[in-house]
């Protein structure tokens, strides 16, 4: 359902952007992670249970990749996006489309770093920036989870210059000082 509704929110934004002109940039954003994020994601989650002493449940018995993407990459990305609204394609061909493209304002772009971790080496990072050892219980893949992301990246770097390039040891150093000092932990 995820993947779904994103690409459901992609489809309406074509038609207004086909129907009224009205240019439409969308953003694709891969596992964004940084200070102030969502409780409910996996950085936030296995660093309070960490802190804790509390176990970890890793998925896909930990064999999982992901394409981080630190938080300050996103807003950059944004800033760029916003200042260079989509224009009609003059590649788009209809017998053979591309969805990221249009004879309309419209465009979708993957915001990413473009390469995977795997999500043993995130949590050994967040071990290493704590100073805890994971209590680590493997699990099999959750119904409807991928088991890998990775962006492809070169339309946005092509059209704005601009890849994320946060290493997850920065990012991941970044939060943990910026969690211990929100929290007080």
């Amino acid at each position: 359902m995820y993947g779904a509704t994103k690409r459901a929110n992609e489809l309406m934004a074509h038609s207004y952007a086909h129907l009224f002109n009205l240019p439409c940039t969308g953003l694709r954003f891969f596992t964004v992670y940084g200070p102030w994020g969502r409780p409910d994601m996996v950085l936030s989650k296995f660093t309070g249970a960490m802190l804790r002493g509390q176990p970890i449940r890793v998925f896909n018995h930990g064999r999982s990749t992901r394409d981080f993407t630190y938080i300050d990459d996103v807003a950059e990305a944004v800033v760029r996006a916003m200042d260079k609204p989509a224009t009609p394609s003059g590649t788009f061909a209809a017998a053979t489309p591309d969805p990221a493209i249009s004879s309309a304002p419209f465009r979708t772009y993957n915001v990413a770093c473009g390469r995977t971790v795997p999500l043993m080496h995130y949590i050994s990072v967040i071990e290493q920036c704590l100073g805890v050892k994971a209590d680590i219980r493997l699990e099999p893949l959750q119904a409807g989870d991928v088991p890998d992301t990775t962006a492809d990246v070169s339309d946005f770097a092509r059209d704005f210059g601009f890849t994320p390039s946060t290493p997850v040891e920065t990012g991941i150093e970044q939060f943990v000082k910026w969690y211990r000092e929100y929290h007080r932990v």
